[in-house]
């Protein structure tokens, strides 16, 4: 059965499908509507039609009801004309009845005058309307110090008693809704609204296991802007986005109403046509689009013509692997340009496989550590109570001899696709070793450094002998060194995974769960990883002072490495505002644009005396400074 959860911010309409098992409902979203966002939903969803009790009910009465239902955490009071009065906390009215004789003075009374009683605990509840958001009932409750998070707290309906809502409930609810918006933005382009390369993938496994079992076909047709780099040079990049909108929206006019229309990057596009049943109708959707694109685009003044070029490739004809088929339609796209632009190519056997731009930067990755091209650099983690510096995160940069400095998300794609993120993350390790140890030569501090380890490399057999075999080679302490996972990585394969992590833990490092918050694991799990610290996600940490939602799930993460014995460093920190909030939840550690951006290895040095001479270096403005 699907129910539906309604985003704030991102503008989409989400249809939720349990999967028998699988214990990840988020990962089952299938977006329904890419349109703007309903009204936030409100408290309703939440609402409990618990039965209240009377003012002037015994208070013996009530004991009972608490005493039958264990489940019971609260219980509200109204009086005679059905008004919310109070909300007798179940923790509270037990223990003040487990005390002497207090059966026998109050057993009889009434609940009036057992709240007038000094000695009873009787905290003022929190009353909304139904028709309250989810993010205000948020913003009171942690206004109220949490305080509600288990009691709960009164609803009502033209100010009559309506029901209860449980503060768990509502923080499952925020947490849920937060959780879709960043598997939107994850799986959908921000400029266009259409899927991204990561959801197309999966669309794209699904649709060819769907034409497998029924006989079917399934078509990519992949499609590239001719000349588009003159357009931005000639016109700036908004005209340029203003374009590729455009020619998402004649995308979707030519496609048929089932396929899916996606952005890989840049000025690249693929319509997925699946359940085909002749190949035929592939070449209509191609011939249709090359022809509409050829009409004129109006934008600002100006009438432009933004042609395409466009490959296509069918399953199971041209290929049965799904991973293989989106390069043939790549390489049929490529053909279609060497042939005048413009037009269309089906993938042929003799068909060049050769995409040049990538090709060219996977090459040039390949020689990059040989060349000593790649680089460290090291973003401080502060102690946000007393401002000492534990440590830092170790972040590769690749400076290019004819490109500059590569930001890492123009490599590390290209790095995981080709399975170089191996022989990369093997190199970031051992230079973190031989940077430790060279800063501890030199008389500096003890310092923890933070390396990410990609899942690919963790899940090789010989990771830990790797690990083993650098300890031994650089002779550090495994105790300063951090090696950071994300959920995805750890929720594979949990037997293995369970077994990897202790054999890491046995020589020495500490472990991190980074970006925690955005995946999908599982606490039962989390209880059984000897995992060391969490990292909150920049995504929760970026306006928390104003965002109840960011706010909500920062304080439930903190409260979980608490109850865990887990320390916690929250990453993004841009403002003092945000550091704020941070500290005073009570996490412990916090690093962002605030404090330094990642400097290199000597730069960091010269930043870490001026820190200790209460002289902190900091960017002028942090949200202007380019993001690498």
């Amino acid at each position: 059965m699907s129910k539906s959860i309604e985003l704030s911010q991102t503008g989409a309409s989400v249809a939720v499908t349990p999967v028998a098992g699988s214990g990840r409902l988020l990962r089952q979203f299938i977006f329904i509507d890419e349109g703007q966002l309903q009204e936030a939903p409100t408290v309703q969803e939440l609402l409990r039609p618990l039965a209240p009790v009377r003012d002037d009910e015994l208070c013996e009465t009530i004991l009972a009801r608490f005493l039958d239902d264990d489940a019971l955490y609260a219980l509200p009071v109204i009086d005679a004309e059905n008004k919310p009065l109070t909300l007798i906390d179940r923790k509270h009215y037990i223990e003040f009845f487990s005390k002497r004789y207090t059966r026998e003075i109050f057993g009889r009374q009434n609940v009036l005058q057992l709240l007038a009683y000094e000695d009873y605990r009787n905290g003022k509840p929190t009353v909304v309307e139904d028709t309250c958001t989810v993010e205000d009932v948020a913003k009171i409750i942690i206004d109220a110090g949490m305080q509600h998070m288990v009691t709960g707290f009164i609803v009502t309906r033209d100010h009559g008693y309506a029901g209860v809502a449980n503060g768990h409930d509502l923080l499952n609810i925020i947490t849920q809704r937060k959780q879709a918006e960043l598997y939107y933005l994850a799986h959908y382009d921000a400029l266009t609204g259409v899927p991204n390369r990561v959801l197309l993938a999966d669309r794209l496994e699904q649709a060819c296991r769907d034409a497998e079992r029924k006989g079917k076909l399934v078509a990519l047709l992949y499609i590239d802007v001719d000349r588009f780099k003159q357009i931005n040079d000639s016109l700036g990049h908004s005209a340029g986005d203003a374009v590729l909108r455009k020619v998402v929206d004649r995308l979707k006019t030519c496609a048929r109403r089932a396929d899916t229309v996606a952005r890989l990057a840049g000025d690249e596009f693929v319509i997925l046509m699946e359940n085909l049943a002749d190949a035929g109708d592939v070449e209509i959707v191609a011939r249709r689009l090359v022809k509409l694109m050829r009409e004129p685009i109006e934008l600002h003044g100006h009438s432009l013509v933004a042609t395409v070029s466009v490959g296509s490739a069918i399953f199971p004809t041209d290929d049965t692997a799904v991973s293989a088929l989106l390069a043939k339609a790549d390489a049929a796209m490529y053909d279609a340009k060497s042939k005048g632009r413009n037009g269309h190519r089906r993938y042929l056997p003799d068909t060049a496989m050769y995409n040049p731009a990538k090709m060219l930067l996977e090459n040039d990755l390949r020689q990059a550590i040989e060349r000593n091209e790649l680089v460290l650099h090291f973003q401080p983690q502060v102690d946000l109570a007393t401002q000492t510096i534990p440590g830092v995160e170790a972040l590769v940069r690749w400076r290019h001899p004819a490109r500059g400095l590569v930001p890492p998300g123009q490599f590390i794609a290209i790095a995981e696709e080709s399975g170089l993120i191996v022989p990369l993350g093997e190199w970031v390790i051992c230079e973190a070793f031989r940077q430790l140890k060279a800063w501890q030569a030199a008389g500096l501090q003890a310092l923890r450094i933070s390396v990410n380890i990609s899942a690919l490399q963790f899940h090789q057999r010989s990771f830990p002998a790797f690990l083993k075999a650098q300890l031994a080679e650089y002779g550090v302490d495994p105790g300063l060194i951090e090696l950071e996972l994300t959920e995805s990585a750890l929720m594979q394969n949990l037997d293995e995974v369970l077994q990897s992590l202790k054999e890491i833990k046995l020589l020495g490092f500490s472990l991190a769960i980074d970006d925690f918050g955005t995946g999908f694991s599982s606490l039962s799990y989390l209880r059984r990883f000897p995992i060391d610290r969490l990292k909150i996600d920049q995504s929760f940490v970026r306006d928390i002072e104003r965002t109840p939602v960011n706010e909500s799930i920062a304080r439930a993460i903190v409260a979980l490495a608490n109850s865990l014995s887990l320390d916690i460093v929250a990453e993004g920190i841009e403002n003092p505002l945000e550091k704020g909030v941070l500290a005073g939840m009570g996490c412990t550690e916090g690093q962002g644009y605030l404090f330094a951006k990642p400097l290199a290895a000597d730069d960091f040095v010269q930043w870490l005396a001026a820190h200790r001479s209460n002289n902190v270096v900091r960017l002028a403005d942090p949200r202007a400074a380019q993001r690498v």
